[in-house]
């Protein structure tokens, strides 16, 4: 099978974001503050074009209940509150104090901590806190890899019909196909099992480190 899929050197991802959603001064800031105070963790902080997707899929959507799990330092979290519909709420899960008191700081700059609720403790908990109902519109899983199944045992009864659920991480830079650790071997058991999963119709795409989205019947 051909492909039409470019590799991105770095140049070329310049451009990619350059051509797309800019990321504004508020976005700029939050991403070298984090640079800068969390070094060896900053990789975990979603892509520039990422973010601008997740704010223009969200605002396709016409999300007005969502949720992320996996907040860090709050980029993916500001991206999607900005695409939430007038009377939208986020509510953001993660265990970190240190990371998310960087992400309270930069949703109030962006004007949108009002719309955001985050719960702190292990999200295999806490979502169990979460009506049961069919009421979330998206939702955004970034956490511990190893973590991805009880998240998507416990969002997806929760989608309503059409609901999306986007997972990021799961090309894993391209270690899905040849596994080199625990977190590995989780996201490729993970991706064969939402492939499987009748309650889903799904797509991977080559987005960041892979982002796979799901649509829930």
């Amino acid at each position: 099978m051909t492909t039409k899929t470019l590799p991105l050197t770095p140049e070329l991802h310049a451009y990619v974001v350059a051509h797309g959603s800019v990321p504004d001064e508020v976005m700029r800031d939050l991403t070298e503050e984090t640079l800068a105070a969390l070094p060896a963790e900053a990789r975990m902080q979603v892509a520039p074009e990422q973010a601008a997707f997740l704010t223009l899929f969200t605002r396709l959507l016409g999300v007005r209940q969502a949720v992320e799990v996996g907040t860090f330092t709050g980029l993916s979290s500001l991206a999607i509150a900005r695409g939430l519909s007038e009377d939208g709420r986020l509510t953001c899960f993660d265990i970190s104090e240190e990371y998310t008191g960087i992400a309270r700081r930069y949703w109030a700059r962006a004007g949108v901590a009002d719309r955001i609720e985050l719960r702190i403790g292990p999200a295999g908990e806490t979502l169990r806190e979460l009506p049961h109902e069919r009421h979330l519109d998206f939702a955004f899983i970034d956490a511990d890899k190893v973590g991805y199944p009880v998240y998507w045992a416990e969002l997806v009864p929760r989608m309503r019909p059409g609901g999306v659920i986007a997972v990021d991480n799961t090309l894993r830079g391209g270690r899905v196909l040849a596994p080199q650790s625990a977190a590995d071997r989780a996201i490729a058991a993970f991706n064969d099992e939402i492939l499987a999963d009748v309650r889903v119709e799904t797509v991977l795409l080559p987005i960041a480190d892979g982002l796979t989205l799901a649509r829930v019947h």
